[in-house]
């Protein structure tokens, strides 16, 4: 996507600067522009950092800007040392892995995997620019089971950190390309990887009822499962406002809230299984302990019950087995002040382990 928006003007560049060197606002198609990368200025915080800083002050995310959750906490349980090597496994926006190199240095490393290929290398140069060069901070685009791989095509023989964030990006979720969210209307993709797999409209039209059904309880709760999985199963929904709205109506809701809640429970669902991530995140765990060196840390931060159960059993086992010295004893969530600033840190659950 294209994020910029200046005029390349007569008397100007294409970045919107002017022959005295200033900054111009960015020119927009009327007065009211409908268009996501037109009515959402922030997308550029070079252009308009003015608009970036009161959509924050707002409490809310500027668009195609992730701000990261629980920062203090992630560090605290991590615990990172100079020397150190530390994987964020969820690179993401990068906004945890910019605050943990600092903390590794001299000496030590962060590798950063991510398998969203759209958004990897934005996040590379955003930490390149910010001095961190090849040696402290490393990237690799494969998602979180591809952590034993990841270590491996570096020569490095484990961590002594790692995170997991299992949460979408801001930039996922606000791109209506992208088919996560109904903010705008969009083609029903929702891939982490656009190059990888079949899409949400593909793999609703080959589900069946029964199938879609056991999903949508299974992966989010989803109470009208049932009566939902009969209106959508097996039909083609080309755009996310299609799906919403017959969803919205077989949900039976019967104020706009809990409707607008099922199709965001639809939504992750299909989501889950179109990636794949509750059998990535399996697999991930599973290897997560031949990944860490002796006292290693690990934190994983989930965002719905699915996730923090396999979470939460795979600690625990890892505890009773000898695999683990101490684990979290409680879920770990973000703060009062933390969820009226950044609303979509509320969901958030971190728990931690430390290798025997």
């Amino acid at each position: 996507m294209d994020n910029d928006f200046g005029n390349n003007d007569a008397d100007g560049t294409s970045d919107g600067t002017g022959p005295d060197g200033h900054r111009r606002r960015p020119r927009y198609s009327g007065t009211h522009p409908r268009k996501f990368d037109e009515k959402y200025k922030e997308l550029n915080p070079r252009i308009d950092p003015e608009t970036v800083a009161k959509v924050m002050a707002s409490g809310k995310t500027p668009a195609g800007m992730h701000r990261s959750i629980m920062v203090a906490e992630v560090i605290a349980a991590l615990e990172p040392r100079p020397g150190e090597v530390a994987v964020d496994a969820t690179l993401g926006w990068g906004g945890h892995a910019r605050e943990i190199i600092p903390l590794l240095l001299p000496g030590g490393r962060l590798l950063g995997l991510d398998c969203d290929p759209l958004e990897l290398p934005k996040t590379e140069e955003r930490l390149r620019a910010a001095g961190f060069g090849p040696g402290r901070f490393d990237a690799f685009r494969t998602n979180f089971s591809g952590l034993s791989r990841a270590l491996s095509e570096f020569g490095l023989a484990g961590a002594d950190c790692v995170l997991a964030d299992l949460g979408l990006s801001s930039m996922q979720i606000d791109n209506p390309a992208r088919g996560f969210s109904v903010k705008f209307d969009g083609p029903l993709d929702m891939r982490m990887n656009p190059e990888k797999g079949i899409t949400a409209a593909a793999w609703l039209e080959k589900v069946s009822p029964v199938k879609l059904e056991t999903v949508l309880a299974d992966d989010s709760d989803e109470p009208a499962a049932a009566d939902i999985a009969q209106a959508i199963a097996g039909r083609r929904f080309e755009g996310t406002r299609a799906l919403a709205e017959v969803v919205r109506k077989a949900s039976g809701a019967r104020t706009q809230e809990d409707a607008d809640l099922a199709v965001r429970r639809v939504f992750q669902a299909l989501r889950i299984e179109v990636n794949e991530e509750f059998k990535a995140l399996e697999s991930f765990l599973r290897v997560l302990p031949d990944c860490l060196n002796p006292g290693g840390r690990v934190a994983i931060m989930s965002f719905h019950s699915g996730e923090d159960r396999r979470v939460k059993k795979a600690f625990k086992a890892g505890l009773a087995d000898g695999v683990y010295s101490e684990i979290s004893d409680e879920v770990i969530r973000a703060g009062a002040a933390e969820r009226r600033d950044n609303p979509r840190s509320a969901p958030a659950k971190l728990r931690w382990a430390r290798r025997a």
